[in-house]
């Protein structure tokens, strides 16, 4: 790490700090822009990752995607093109130097918008097509976003410059050598696109039954290519997709909205109670009441 990346990354860490003492998240005026902090290890934890670009400032963390496990810290950065139901997991903090994380939230009609204007190159490949990788982290990213949080001290500016800025870390991106799996997913017309599609049906009504049949002719896929590229870019097939969709959502009811364990099986889809219970205490490694009352 030269001198000039060195004092870059130290801005960071004082930036991101300086933002989330005595929180562990803030939604920064800046849209799709959140900081996070942790000043211990976490327990592992569901939860759907948004499409989005990952930094870490200070401190470690693993994200498991189906049987895949995925560590990164302040010299990677790890960005998924999709919206996936993931477990994660803080495991490098303490009070002294806590976990200080930024996430920024990516559109991928943003950046297909980006490779067309930007006239970013584009080939298909049969190179792994995951929807979510881990990459070492170019010094212009950490430069970019240091001028991004430095905005935040001058709200005026965010209008104007905080596009700009993100435009610029889309482009660094895309150009990095993790941005031909970005392109794969985002680019117009592609397979990736057309689960993109599918995904975001599914963030839509998970709760409802599915036809998987109608869902793969909708976005204009043969149903054994659909089931192919769906597993390839998620690790799961598409009824595994909506069931950890399910169960996350569930779990959140329970702890955040306070209702029951009948009530909250319902709200997700499941019409049987006794199914609801196993296929929660098979995911979370406890029935739901147990869960809830750990909690």
């Amino acid at each position: 790490m030269t001198i000039t990346t060195k004092n870059k990354h130290e801005q960071l860490i004082q930036l991101v700090d300086q933002y989330t003492v005595a929180k562990n998240r803030f939604e920064t005026p800046i849209s799709g822009l959140i900081l996070n902090r942790w000043e211990a290890p976490t327990q592992a934890h569901s939860n759907i990752l948004d499409a989005s670009l990952c930094l870490i400032a200070q401190g470690k963390k693993q994200v498991i995607l189906g049987e895949e496990s995925y560590i990164y810290d302040a010299e990677h950065f790890l960005f998924t093109a999709i919206d996936l139901p993931v477990i994660s997991q803080i495991i490098t903090a303490t009070p002294e130097k806590p976990y200080l994380g930024i996430i920024l939230k990516l559109d991928p009609y943003v950046l297909a918008k980006l490779m067309l204007e930007a006239h970013v190159p584009f080939k298909h490949s049969t190179e792994d097509k995951k929807g979510l990788a881990v990459g070492e982290l170019p010094h212009e990213l950490t430069d970019a976003f240091v001028r991004l949080l430095q905005l935040i001290q001058t709200p005026d500016d965010i209008p104007i410059l905080s596009p700009l800025i993100i435009k610029e870390i889309l482009y660094r991106l895309l150009m990095s050598p993790q941005g031909d799996r970005l392109k794969r997913i985002a680019a117009t017309g592609t397979n990736g696109h057309r689960i993109i599609k599918a995904i975001e049906w599914l963030k839509q009504n998970f709760f409802k039954p599915m036809s998987i049949d109608e869902l793969a002719n909708s976005v204009g896929m043969s149903l054994s290519s659909f089931h192919q590229h769906f597993r390839d870019i998620t690790s799961m097939s598409p009824l595994q997709y909506q069931k950890r969709m399910r169960l996350t959502e569930a779990r959140r009811l329970l702890m955040t909205e306070d209702l029951d364990v009948s009530s909250a099986s319902v709200q997700v889809g499941y019409e049987s109670l006794s199914q609801f219970s196993r296929e929660y205490k098979r995911f979370f490694g406890m029935p739901p009441s147990e869960d809830l009352k750990s909690f």
